[in-house]
């Protein structure tokens, strides 16, 4: 089970993995009980706006109002392949971008690229890795001949099938 405020308090600087069935939004924990994260920049639309709309706002909101009722942990899983910034550095410049209207792009722009370029200095995402590492094998079984709707469905699955954990959530 996933860690919840009960049993680990974020420290500021801290990323916040929020398991939303299909995929996982990401935040940045900054203090006071409060995140920094991408969201849709229509009040109460779900994260499939922003990548319907290529538009993402930067909002600062209560930690509880963004995980609502979903499974969550502190991710800061990258700390051994990259160096953290200061976490007074990554919270300033995480408050500076709040109200800013922002580039959404599922593959190079995301909430996961977001709080991972502001704690590392590094926009990286791992699900849209994982999403690419497995359209070049469904790639490979098409060209062997298991055909363009093995394709599709291998695509689909990757980018909007989530990951293999047990605690997976529905929205």
């Amino acid at each position: 089970m996933a860690p919840t405020l009960y049993d680990v308090k974020p420290e500021p600087g801290d990323l916040i993995e929020i398991y939303r069935g299909s995929y996982q939004h990401w935040a940045v924990y900054v203090g006071d009980g409060f995140v920094v994260h991408m969201a849709s920049p229509y009040a109460g639309s779900s994260s499939l706006m922003s990548v319907l709309t290529e538009k993402a706002m930067v909002k600062k909101e209560e930690l509880w109002d963004v995980v609502e009722t979903h499974k969550w942990k502190i991710n800061n899983d990258l700390d051994e392949k990259y160096k953290p910034r200061p976490a007074g550095v990554i919270v300033a410049e995480a408050c500076a971008l709040v109200g800013q209207e922002l580039s959404y792009c599922v593959f190079s722009g995301n909430c996961e690229h977001f709080v991972n370029e502001l704690r590392y200095g590094k926009p990286e995402s791992r699900q849209v890795r994982k999403a690419g590492e497995a359209v070049m094998v469904a790639g490979v079984a098409a060209v062997v001949g298991l055909g363009t709707v093995a394709l599709a469905g291998a695509l689909f699955g990757a980018l909007f099938g989530g990951s293999n954990k047990k605690d997976k959530n529905t929205q």
